[in-house]
């Protein structure tokens, strides 16, 4: 896996701020279609490593999450995953949405 899992505020507001395109995850341990998605998003990471990316375990960290939502002004979903850079939300997906060809394809939107 090539993410870090993000556990404060600094840690969100740094991916958010980052000069390249970052990800952010957002997962539900308790949730079957979140585990999906982050199954998705761990198999984009692996398959496209040295991008800077994040998990936000929702059960862990509900103030990061919140924190991200009101940052960004995307609503919270889980499971969710932001593409963002310089403080700007580029894509964003939920649920079904999130697979590793739309994260790919999002990404080459940004090139």
């Amino acid at each position: 896996m090539s993410y870090e899992t993000i556990t404060t505020t600094e840690a969100a507001d740094a991916l958010i701020a980052s000069a390249v395109p970052a990800w952010i995850c957002k997962h539900s341990t308790t949730c079957p279609v979140s585990s999906a998605g982050l199954a998705q998003f761990e198999r984009y990471c692996a398959e496209h490593g040295g991008q800077p990316a994040g998990l936000v375990v929702i059960q862990r960290s509900r103030d990061v999450s919140t924190h991200i939502a009101e940052t960004t002004g995307v609503r919270h979903e889980s499971p969710q995953v932001l593409l963002v850079r310089a403080g700007r939300v580029l894509w964003h997906a939920s649920h079904g949405g999130i697979t590793a060809e739309t994260m790919a394809e999002a990404m080459t939107r940004t090139e």
